[in-house]
C-alpha cells in the first residue's frame, strides 16, 4: 500500500531532478467528467498508461468507468458519449481511487491541461484520504507552448493549431485521434505527444527531469516560469 494511503501528512514526492528525462517513469492520465465545474461535477472515467522514457507500455494501463456522484449534463454526454446506463452498475470513485493511486505509484504524472484532471482527482483524494496527490506533474500543453516559442521554425511547431485541444495538437504530429474522448485513448494520445516532444527537448538541451518539470508545470510552466524563457538545470 502506498505511503499516500497511510499518512495524512504525506510530504511532496521528491525525485532526483538530475535524472535524464529518458530514464524517467511517467504515468500519463486522462479523465472524462460530467462537466468542468469542480464543485458541481464529478469523474465518469479515468484512464492511464505508463511510459518508461520514450517507450509507451500499452500493456501496462488503467481504465475504469465510474458511477458519478452528480447528475449527467447533456452537453458532456455529447462529448464523451458515456450515458447513465453505461455506468449505473459501475463502482463509485471511492471503490477505485486507491487502485488508481497505486497504479500511479511514484511516477511523474503527465496529462494535457492536467490541472483539470488533478483538481477533480485531488478533490476526491482529500475527501477519502485527507490528502492530495504528491507526484510531480507535467502538462503537455505547457511543453508544447514552450517548444513552439523556442523552436518556431521546426516542423509541427511552425504554426499554431486552431485551438489548444489535445486532438488539434496531435494532428500536427500525425497522431491518430480516432476514439477520442475515451479516457484511456486520450491518455495514449497524450503519451504519444510526450514521446514526440522528448527528442526535440533533448536536441535543444533539456536533458534532465528537473528542467522538464519547470517547463511543463501545470500552473507555472511554459513561458510563465521565467520571463526570459530560459529554464534552469538543462
Amino acid at each position: 500500500m502506498l505511503k499516500f494511503l497511510k499518512s495524512k501528512k504525506q510530504l511532496p514526492l521528491i525525485i532526483d531532478k538530475s535524472l535524464p528525462i529518458t530514464d524517467m517513469r511517467y504515468t500519463v492520465i486522462d479523465t472524462e467528467l460530467t462537466g468542468l465545474n469542480e464543485k458541481k461535477d464529478s469523474i465518469l472515467s479515468i484512464g492511464a498508461v505508463r511510459m518508461n522514457g520514450t517507450r509507451i507500455e500499452l500493456a501496462n494501463s488503467f481504465h475504469q468507468l465510474i458511477k458519478p456522484e452528480t447528475e449527467f449534463r447533456p452537453k458532456s454526454v455529447v462529448v464523451h458519449e458515456i450515458t447513465p446506463s453505461d455506468v449505473v452498475e459501475k463502482p463509485n470513485i471511492d471503490a477505485i481511487l486507491s487502485e488508481f493511486l497505486q497504479f500511479c505509484d511514484n511516477d511523474v504524472i503527465v496529462g494535457h491541461c492536467v490541472s483539470i484532471d488533478l483538481s477533480f482527482i485531488n478533490r476526491e483524494t482529500k475527501r477519502i484520504f485527507e490528502n492530495s496527490i504528491q507526484n510531480p506533474a507535467i502538462d503537455t500543453y505547457k511543453v508544447y507552448e514552450w517548444l513552439r516559442k523556442k523552436v518556431p521554425t521546426r516542423i509541427c511547431f511552425s504554426s499554431s493549431p486552431q485551438d489548444s485541444s489535445l486532438y488539434e495538437i496531435a494532428k500536427y504530429f500525425s497522431i491518430d485521434v480516432r476514439g477520442a474522448h475515451n479516457a484511456l485513448v486520450d491518455a495514449f494520445i497524450t503519451a504519444q505527444l510526450l514521446q514526440r516532444f522528448i527528442p526535440v527537448l533533448i536536441d535543444i538541451g533539456v536533458n534532465h527531469i528537473g528542467a522538464l518539470l519547470e517547463i511543463g508545470h501545470p500552473l507555472e510552466g511554459g513561458d510563465k516560469q521565467k520571463l526570459s524563457g530560459e529554464i534552469s538545470n538543462f
